[in-house]
């Protein structure tokens, strides 16, 4: 068993699809095939139903999906270890971050990490808050950065910037704002796991609102969609500062007169793994900023 054969059983396994896992990884189909029977040959066990022309895990493979991500995980951070000890200049940084955060706040944080570290790669993954702490509990990711809070006993969590909540509308608010009015609004939400969700539901719940009962015309997977979606009137929405910023001035939405005071951001780091020089110098960047 190689760990190239689990590298290309785990793109397949995500996408359930061999053509599209072999692209991913920029390898023949043939290739993707060939690591896959080689797997299932030498152990004599089946990893995927064939269906026609698609494929499924078994229940099999679904049980070998988490113990090789396992092992592909544990051996980016060993790269990552003798990358770090051979030169600062050279490795990856893997992060995973939430959608506000990802692109909103950290692209110029970024850019500037590039330019400080022109030979250190990063990886970006973006993900809602939930997955974002799955990711780096899992070692798939040497930091976190999201907006919802995470109580996690594998993960160190603390504030590194911030943003508010703010309500918006296509048509303006011309009736006092207040727990009446919140819970009989129609809303146009975030989906489940998301930090805006999350922190929204807390800030409802502070102000006497019971968030399980809201009317929610609408749950979208994204912070574009929602925008997107109040813009065109289907209700009303809780989006970053940050997202409706540009839409508010250019009079497409507006902000209600209420005030949900600021939103912090966490980074996510394991207590446990370790701490590369390359994820220490983008702390050390955020902490200018």
């Amino acid at each position: 068993m190689t760990l190239e054969q689990l590298r290309i059983f785990i793109a397949v396994a995500e996408r359930e699809h061999m053509t599209a896992a072999a692209r991913a990884l920029n390898v023949t189909q043939s290739a993707a095939s060939a690591a896959i029977a080689a797997l299932e040959q030498r152990h004599d066990i089946k990893l995927f139903d064939r269906v026609g022309r698609g494929i499924a895990l078994t229940e099999a493979g679904r049980l070998f999906l988490d113990e090789a991500r396992g092992v592909v995980a544990r051996a980016a951070a060993a790269e990552a270890v003798l990358d770090d000890l051979g030169s600062f200049r050279r490795g990856a940084l893997r992060i995973v971050a939430s959608q506000t955060t990802a692109a909103y706040w950290l692209p110029p944080i970024l850019a500037a990490y590039h330019a400080r570290y022109p030979l250190l790669s990063v990886d970006l993954a973006i993900c809602n808050t939930e997955q974002a702490a799955d990711r780096v509990r899992d070692g798939e990711a040497d930091l976190g950065i999201v907006e919802g809070r995470i109580d996690d006993p594998a993960l160190a969590s603390w504030p590194i910037g911030e943003d508010r909540l703010v309500l918006v509308s296509a048509a303006p608010f011309r009736e006092p704002v207040d727990a009446a009015w919140l819970q009989n609004a129609f809303w146009v939400s975030r989906e489940q796991g998301s930090g805006t969700r999350s922190t929204l539901d807390r800030h409802l719940r502070d102000r006497g609102v019971n968030a399980e009962t809201l009317k929610v015309a609408l749950t979208l997977p994204s912070n574009e969609s929602v925008l997107t979606a109040v813009v065109a009137g289907a209700g009303v929405a809780a989006l970053s500062s940050l997202v409706v910023a540009r839409t508010i001035a250019a009079g497409a939405l507006h902000a209600a007169p209420l005030d949900f005071g600021p939103r912090p951001f966490f980074c996510l780091r394991h207590k446990e793994r370790y701490r590369s020089k390359a994820a220490d110098a983008l702390l050390e960047l955020i902490d200018m900023h």
